[in-house]
């Protein structure tokens, strides 16, 4: 899903927190040795294999072999949590990561505009519920403000300049990219011929989604089933952070 634009500061004031605290406790006492131990856990020939990785970035600077290396430490089954976060950290030459940095994980059109080319916001009325009525779908799509240079059907336009452009970026195949450019620039297409295959393919996305929620507008409990699990579990993994946090700092409560 597109990250909303208000998203982006706080993804990198908390990236930069874990990162601050990281090089701060992460170095544990006996912090290599611990490493070294947990990679022979992999076996042999794993752990030549990730050795060899590590020593590709670090020396190198090839991030292919990092993401590799994480990759393969991804997959490891016998390793310890704390294990796993000992050796991310010394993957890169760091300590044990103790904290995890977010990342955005960013489809091609990273920020989504609202229907109107405006930022994204219930308050501009510029947005489509995941649970909208598909006639509500279709005639707010069809109604989409476009390139203004196309004031009549056979003036040419710009796709880069119409809101619909973007929306034919998240849904639309590299072919049908090719077939809006081309008929855009060339009036070979009108607008509404351009926004009819984002109306099939909005369509086609939400329609299992109304369906699942379906089921939780029938019956609520499932909701707070769900809402009530998900919070055993956050308070599970905050538990077992927040003590790693407080050994590494040397913090503890009698």
């Amino acid at each position: 899903m597109p990250v909303g634009e208000d998203q982006v500061p706080h993804i990198e004031f908390t990236r930069e927190v874990a990162r601050r605290f990281n090089h701060l406790y992460g170095r544990e006492p006996g912090y290599e040795e611990k490493a070294k131990a947990a990679v022979k856990k992999m076996g042999t020939k794993k752990a030549r294999l990730l050795n060899e990785l590590r020593t590709k970035f670090l020396e190198q600077g090839d991030t292919e072999s990092l993401a590799r290396a994480q990759a393969l430490l991804d997959e490891q089954q016998n390793l310890s949590r704390g294990d796993r976060e000992r050796l991310y950290g010394w993957l890169e030459g760091g300590g044990k990561k103790i904290l995890v940095e977010p990342e955005a994980l960013l489809t091609e059109a990273a920020k989504l505009p609202g229907l109107d080319g405006q930022k994204m916001s219930k308050s501009y009325g510029n947005t489509i519920a995941l649970r909208e009525d598909p006639e509500s779908v279709t005639k707010k799509i069809r109604t989409m403000p476009t390139d203004p240079a196309r004031v009549k059907r056979s003036d040419p336009g710009t796709p880069e300049k119409c809101p619909v452009w973007s929306l034919h970026l998240v849904y639309s195949d590299a072919e049908r990219k090719q077939w809006v450019q081309k008929g855009c620039t060339t009036a070979g297409i009108g607008c509404l011929e351009c926004k009819q295959p984002v109306i099939e393919a909005i369509q086609a996305e939400l329609a299992p989604i109304r369906e699942r929620a379906q089921a939780y507008l029938d019956d609520p409990t499932l909701v707070k089933n769900i809402i009530a699990d998900g919070c055993e579990k956050a308070r599970r993994l905050a538990g077992e952070t927040m003590r790693e946090v407080r050994e590494a700092m040397g913090v503890t409560y009698a």
